[in-house]
């Protein structure tokens, strides 16, 4: 089992990439590689301790293997600064992973008016970190694109 590891800076201040992973509405415009997208109504976040972040992925073209749901628990949380969720995993999605449990901790770092984010998450199986970061880097191609029509 493994963790993925990913730093990235992205051209935004602080306040407006933390925004694209916690308003309902920014997140619905960017996340999921690309193919895929997060259908608004899907959405549901109470972004505090103890609250949740569920929403459902879905594909683009109905022939491509489904996106999933995903419903995690909010276990840190410091606003502009840092977000950290644990999922709890059941069935095929646990298979999938190699675990019972993904845990996921979100890093906002201010670089002068940019973002260097910061994510941990896993454990994934070994043969599966991969598709995690390849998953990460489509997804971001999306934020990148995202928070320049914000800027």
């Amino acid at each position: 089992m493994s963790m993925l590891h990913i730093e990235r800076v992205f051209d935004a201040p602080r306040e407006l990439v933390w925004r694209a992973f916690t308003d309902p509405d920014e997140f619905a415009a960017w996340f999921g590689p690309v193919g895929y997208t997060v259908p608004r109504e899907s959405i549901t976040f109470d972004v505090r301790v103890g609250g949740h972040q569920s929403f459902t992925m879905v594909p683009d073209d109905p022939t491509w293997p489904a996106g999933g749901e995903s419903s995690g628990t909010i276990d840190e949380l410091v606003t502009y600064e840092l977000f950290a969720t644990h999922e709890d995993l059941t069935g095929e999605m646990a298979e999938l992973f190699g675990t019972d449990r993904i845990t996921m901790r979100i890093e906002f770092h201010d670089e002068g008016g940019k973002t260097r984010l910061v994510i941990g998450q896993g454990p994934y199986r070994d043969d599966f970190v991969g598709n995690a970061r390849e998953g990460w880097g489509s997804s971001f191609t999306k934020l990148d694109a995202h928070l320049a029509s914000r800027g």
